[in-house]
C-alpha cells in the first residue's frame, strides 16, 4: 500500500510540473496554528469578520467555504488574513444555522481544516467596557468605551481626561438600553452619573447611615430601582495572587430612582455578614446577593467565603421579604461566589466561583458556573473555563450569548470572550473579540477590558454635559449638592 501511495505522489508531482503548477501535499492530522483560536467556535451571524494570523507568520492561502459558496484569500508576508466584509457577510448568511470551513495552505502544505459554526441567534449590536491599565496602586488614563460588534469601530463613552484624570467605573445599563445608564466618578468630582435619554443627573449617594457612596449596581427591570452595594474596600499585595481586593465591611441597598430614597432591609444590611454584588431577577421580584460571614481581614482572607442568597422584593410597595434563601452554600460547595447575573428570560444564572473572597479578577482559579433556576442544577462550565481567571460576565438581551472577561491569553490582561448558551444551557467553545489585526492589536494593547456589558444600540455622546455637571457640582460643594439630590433613607438607625 505504501508503494502505491508513493507512486501516486510522484505522478502528482510530475503532472503538476508539466502544467507549471506546484503540488500541494496534505499532512493528515496536522492543525494550522492560528491566532486567535477560532477552530470549532460558534459565532453570532452579526459578528465582525474573524480575521486571524498563522503562527508560522508566512505567506499562505486560505479557502473559506460552505455548501454553496467559497472564496480564497492570500495572506501577507506575516501570515495575516483580513477578510473582506462583503465576502464575510455572504459567507455567514449562507452558513447561518450550519457551519463553514477554512483550509489553509503554507509552503505547499495543506493543513487540517477548521470549522466555525454560525448560530441563528444574533447578539446585541454593541458591548461597553472600561479600558484600564492593570495598576496596583495608581492609574492615569482610563475611559468607558463602546464597540460595534458587526465591525471594528470603537468610540469613547466617557474618558477621565475630561474630569482631571479621576477614576471612573461601574457602568451599568437598564435592560441593556444605551439611553438609560449610570456610572461612578471617584476621587475628584466624586459622584454617580445617571443618564436617562437627554436627562443627566449627578448624584452624591453617600448618606450619614451608609458606610460609602453606592458601588456595584444592578438595575431593576422596570428602571424604577437600582440595587447597590456599599463597601469599605481595600487593595493589598498578596502571596497567593498578584493583587488582593477585599471588603472590611459591605451591605446591599436599593435606590429608588423616582423618590431618590435608599431602601434597606435587615438581611441585606447587617453587621454580622458582608453583603455585596446584588442583582435582580428577570421579573424584578427577587433580589440576589452574595453574603459572607464577618471576619478579620486580611488575616482570615483565605477563610472568607461568600454564599449566593436571595430575598423577595415587591416593586409596587418597595418592600423586602423578611427571610433569605441560600441558592449556593459556600461552605458545602467549597467555593466563594461573585458576580451573579440572571439571563433575561429568567432561566439561568451565571456566577463566578473561586476558592475564597469576592473579588476574583486576579484569582487564577476563578471559573464560571451556571445555575438552572428552574431545576436548581449547578454546573461548572468546563468547556468555557481556562487555567487563568475567568470572571465578570454579561448576558445578551435574547439570553443566548454571554460576554465575559478572561486572562487566558497571557495571565496579565483581561480580554472579552463570547460564548453561546442554548435553551438547555449547553455552551459552545468561547471566542475572542475579533479585531482587524488581532495579533498586533492584542500584543500592543497594555490595558484590560473591564466589565464588558452588552448594549442594544449605540450610546450617544454626552461627555461634555457630564463633565459640566460634575464640575458644577464640585464647585457648589457637597452640602448644597446633597440638598439638591434630596437623598433620604429608610435605614434602621440602630444598625450603625
Amino acid at each position: 500500500m505504501k508503494k502505491y501511495c508513493y507512486i501516486l505522489l510522484v505522478l502528482s508531482y510530475l503532472l503538476s510540473a508539466c502544467t507549471n503548477e506546484r503540488a500541494v501535499f496534505f499532512r493528515e492530522g496536522r492543525e494550522a496554528g492560528i491566532f486567535p483560536d477560532y477552530d470549532g467556535v460558534t459565532i453570532p451571524p452579526n459578528i465582525a469578520p474573524l480575521n486571524f494570523s498563522i503562527i508560522e507568520r508566512e505567506k499562505a492561502t486560505a479557502v473559506f467555504s460552505c455548501d454553496n459558496y467559497a472564496f480564497t484569500l492570500t495572506s501577507n508576508g506575516t501570515g495575516d488574513f483580513v477578510i473582506p466584509s462583503k465576502k464575510w457577510k455572504t459567507l455567514t448568511d449562507k452558513a447561518k444555522g450550519s457551519k463553514f470551513e477554512v483550509r489553509i495552505t503554507v509552503k505547499d502544505e495543506e493543513y487540517k481544516k477548521f470549522e466555525v459554526k454560525v448560530s441563528t441567534d444574533p447578539c446585541d449590536d454593541y458591548i461597553a467596557y472600561r479600558l484600564i491599565e492593570p495598576g496596583y496602586a495608581i492609574w492615569n488614563e482610563m475611559g468607558i468605551y463602546q464597540r460595534e460588534l458587526c465591525n471594528y469601530d470603537q468610540s469613547a463613552v466617557y474618558e477621565n481626561k475630561m474630569t482631571d484624570n479621576n477614576c471612573i467605573n461601574c457602568h451599568s445599563f437598564c435592560q441593556r438600553d444605551p439611553e438609560k445608564m449610570m456610572f461612578h466618578l471617584r476621587a475628584k468630582h466624586a459622584g454617580t452619573v445617571y443618564i436617562n435619554g437627554k436627562e443627566i443627573e449627578f448624584l452624591n449617594t453617600k448618606t450619614d447611615n451608609t458606610m460609602s457612596a453606592l458601588v456595584y449596581p444592578s438595575w431593576h427591570p422596570s428602571g424604577r430601582y437600582v440595587a447597590f452595594s456599599v463597601n469599605r474596600t481595600t487593595q493589598v499585595f498578596h502571596p497567593s495572587n498578584r493583587v488582593e481586593v477585599f471588603d472590611k465591611a459591605s451591605d446591599v441597598v436599593v435606590y429608588d430612582v423616582e423618590n431618590k430614597t435608599i431602601l434597606t432591609s435587615p438581611p441585606t444590611f447587617s453587621t454580622s455578614d458582608f453583603e455585596t454584588f446584588p442583582t435582580f431577577s428577570a421579573d424584578g421580584r427577587t433580589l440576589y446577593f452574595c453574603s459572607g460571614k464577618n471576619c478579620v481581614v486580611p488575616d482570615s482572607i483565605n477563610d472568607l467565603m461568600y454564599s449566593l442568597c436571595s430575598i423577595s422584593f415587591n416593586p409596587e410597595t418597595a418592600t423586602f421579604g423578611e427571610t433569605t434563601d441560600t441558592l449556593y452554600n459556600a461552605v458545602t460547595q467549597g467555593c466563594s461566589v461573585s458576580f451573579p447575573r440572571v439571563s433575561p428570560d429568567g432561566r439561568f444564572m451565571l456566577i463566578t466561583v473561586s476558592a475564597y473572597g469576592t473579588f476574583p479578577l486576579w484569582h487564577k482559579d476563578a471559573d464560571l458556573c451556571l445555575i438552572d433556576l428552574t431545576s436548581g442544577e449547578t454546573r461548572m462550565l468546563d468547556g468555557v473555563n481556562s487555567d487563568c481567571a475567568d470572571s465578570y460576565h454579561s448576558w445578551s438581551s435574547n439570553s443566548r450569548w454571554v460576554v465575559f472577561s478572561s486572562r487566558r491569553l497571557d495571565g496579565l490582561y483581561t480580554r472579552p470572550y463570547f460564548v453561546h448558551v442554548d435553551a438547555d444551557g449547553q455552551t459552545s467553545k468561547p471566542f475572542l473579540l475579533p479585531q482587524k489585526k488581532p495579533a498586533e492589536y492584542y500584543s500592543d494593547l497594555l490595558k484590560s477590558y473591564n466589565i464588558p456589558e452588552f448594549v442594544t444600540g449605540k450610546i450617544s455622546n454626552k461627555s461634555y454635559a457630564v463633565m459640566k455637571k460634575a464640575k458644577d457640582a464640585s464647585a457648589a460643594q457637597n452640602l448644597a449638592f446633597r440638598l439638591q439630590t434630596n437623598i433620604k433613607n429608610s435605614i434602621n438607625e440602630t444598625e450603625y
